[in-house]
């Protein structure tokens, strides 16, 4: 390759022999392609798996990291985030005991998470605290797609479902016209109420406005 590109300077320049006056000599050729250093971007390994909740029973974080494998050099693509956070909640104590969980909480689905679901319930939006649409944090960003009056899907999977039930906390044995209470996983602050609509077996939710009980 190094050959080829001297080559090709070579007939550019019309020859290289010796160096004259506005000429590029052969050695300063070389010496310019052999200093050319290429760009190599930064490299990074697979998450790893999601670290468990900090407390019992109480909304929390989840962390899980992924580790630079090759640093990036001569101005290559900078490293992406290693760290990432999410909301998370426990159902069961250390000792297997229920926590007793009675309003939803909710949290962004996972993509890749979403074959747990059992099923899904359709929610409209009857009120919203204003610390939802306040959000920054990358970790729960999602919460400002919350909107008042909105129709809002969210997916009941394990661990949130009972066993004793089947159902998830905040949607057991509820009637259509109740109001009921959910709180947002990552900021208690980012809270409301809503109505149920309905029950769907097979879920089909636009992703903007999905969410699961958490």
């Amino acid at each position: 390759m190094l050959l080829l590109n001297v080559l090709a300077f070579k007939q550019n320049l019309g020859g290289v022999g010796t160096a004259k006056e506005g000429q590029t000599s052969l050695m300063e050729i070389i010496h310019e392609l052999v200093s050319f250093k290429a760009t190599i971007p930064c490299v990074v390994g697979e998450w790893s798996h999601w670290s468990g909740c900090a407390e019992q029973c109480h909304p929390g974080l989840r962390i899980r990291r992924r580790y630079v494998q090759q640093e990036p050099e001569n101005g290559g693509e900078p490293c992406p985030a290693l760290e990432e956070k999410a909301g998370c909640l426990e159902y069961l104590t250390f000792q297997g005991e229920d926590c007793g969980h009675e309003h939803a909480f909710i949290t962004f689905p996972d993509v890749n998470e979403q074959q747990k679901t059992k099923y899904c319930v359709e929610f409209r939006t009857e009120s919203l605290s204003q610390h939802c649409a306040l959000e920054t944090r990358p970790f729960a960003r999602w919460m400002q797609y919350l909107r008042e009056g909105h129709t809002v899907c969210v997916a009941c999977q394990p661990p949130a479902m009972s066993t004793a039930t089947h159902r998830c906390s905040g949607d057991d044995k509820i009637g259509k016209d109740k109001i009921l209470h959910w709180e947002a996983i990552g900021n208690s602050q980012c809270q409301g109420t809503w109505k149920k609509i309905r029950q769907l077996e097979h879920c089909s939710c636009p992703l903007v406005h999905s969410f699961i009980f958490t």
